[in-house]
């Protein structure tokens, strides 16, 4: 495996553990507040301010988490296929 297969692996990853968090957000908004969530939370029209800063929040949260989940568990995948971590996460050991 090389830098592209690892560029694909951990940016594919990444983004569909986001696509999925965001839903995730987007579903449990709806549960909790009893309607659907902001399509646009800075619009003025679509939410309140607390609602909107809210559901952003909740959101960045959510799907940084999971991209974090995502990009290690690809890396833990990587690294046992391959015997070693990819090229973009190999610590420098002289600067340690």
């Amino acid at each position: 495996m090389g830098s592209l297969v690892w560029k694909v692996l951990g940016t594919g990853s990444a983004m569909l553990a986001a696509a999925v968090a965001q839903r995730v957000v987007s579903t449990g908004w709806q549960v909790a507040a009893g309607k659907p969530a902001p399509d646009d939370p800075n619009h003025p029209d679509d939410s309140s301010w607390p609602e909107a800063v809210l559901f952003a929040a909740l959101t960045g949260l959510a799907v940084g988490a999971a991209r974090v989940a995502a990009t290690r568990k690809a890396a833990q995948y990587y690294a046992k296929s391959t015997g070693h971590l990819p090229a973009a996460m190999a610590k420098d050991e002289a600067a340690a």
